[in-house]
């Protein structure tokens, strides 16, 4: 005589509400750890689940509701510490609501940056945080709210739109730093660093208030565009100092444009703080400890990141609400190198 297998039905959702007494939907609310339901009824429910050796189906239920508990988040330049700090602060934020963040580093490639977009809408991302590449549309927050997926745009804005954005008030800062160098006595300042794009038109436009209000007049060649690197900087602050030997300072795009300038002074016998005032922007962890200790401009990456978070927390709990727009406030550091 054959002995049959015996079926084992398996367990369900049902089941543990049952043993828990309370309702499927409560069941369902406790196992995406929401923190709607009291602690006494998720422990209850838990400790059911785990005696009837119930195991959620997270991915199950990410296909049935069309999304899931993850977060799509793309950068443009993960090679500059400024977004990796706003990274660990979107990261940070998002984690203590419950969700996974999927992160994809574009590069400043357009193409790349639509391939992990669509790549993200394909795996039903709960919401979407862009910092995009230089060059990107205005149109595109247009295509991606089409999508239905709740979308932060972060750091660098893409003009005119419904679309919720946080970053820094770009040309305050800079027009601190500048104000900064003027108080210090210095009336012939260069801007070194950046290669177009809203941000830096912001900065450039602080970099001219700060001279109008001084009564200087705006002159392009102390202009010395380049990529925002340290390459870019160095490169920049090789130019500057060749076509005007005699200039006595600078403001810097961003921190890294600033470390690469620290480098060239160097190599022609100059040091910061001493025979020349330089500033930074974005005050990333390393502008402490550079050499000389970085003047800036504080953003606060991590806290941008933050907010970033918060703002899309707040769309996908809330499609309708009205756009929602954070501008951080600079404050401005002041070090040895200015």
């Amino acid at each position: 005589m054959t002995n049959k297998p015996s079926c084992v039905r398996a367990v369900t959702i049902l089941d543990v509400a049952a043993a828990a007494q309370v309702s499927k939907s409560t069941v369902s609310l406790v196992l995406k750890g929401s923190a709607l339901i009291p602690a006494e009824t998720s422990q209850r429910v838990r400790a059911a689940a785990a005696q009837l050796g119930y195991v959620y189906n997270r991915r199950a239920a990410e296909l049935r509701h069309r999304s899931s508990n993850t977060i799509g988040v793309v950068i443009n330049d993960l090679m500059n510490p400024f977004f990796a700090e706003v990274l660990a602060g979107l990261e940070r934020r998002l984690a203590d609501a419950g969700y996974v963040t999927l992160m994809a580093h574009t590069s400043e490639n357009l193409e790349r940056q639509r391939r992990v977009l669509t790549a993200m809408r394909e795996h039903h991302a709960a919401g979407i945080a862009l910092c995009p590449a230089l060059g990107t549309p205005a149109s595109l927050t247009d295509e991606l709210k089409s999508w239905g997926i709740p979308l932060v745009v972060m750091i660098r804005t893409l003009g005119e739109g419904d679309y919720d954005f946080a970053g820094a008030d770009n040309g305050r800062g800079v027009e601190l730093a500048t104000r900064h160098l003027l108080q210090a006595g210095h009336r012939r300042i260069g801007f070194l660093g950046g290669i177009g794009g809203l941000v830096l038109e912001q900065r450039l436009r602080g970099y001219q208030s700060a001279l109008s209000q001084a009564g200087i007049a705006f002159d392009p060649g102390l202009i010395f565009a380049a990529p925002p690197t340290r390459a870019g900087g160095h490169d920049a602050m090789h130019r500057l100092l060749a076509a005007q030997p005699a200039i006595p300072a600078a403001v810097s795009y961003n921190d890294l444009v600033a470390f690469g300038a620290l480098s060239a002074l160097g190599e022609s016998g100059r040091r910061a703080g001493r025979d020349f005032a330089l500033m930074g922007f974005d005050n990333v962890l390393d502008a402490a400890h550079s050499n000389p200790p970085l003047s800036t401009v504080d953003a606060g990456p991590a806290a941008l990141g933050e907010q970033a978070a918060a703002l899309l927390l707040a769309r996908i709990d809330n499609p309708q609400r009205p756009r929602q727009h954070y501008l951080a406030e600079p404050r401005l550091l002041v070090r040895q190198s200015a």
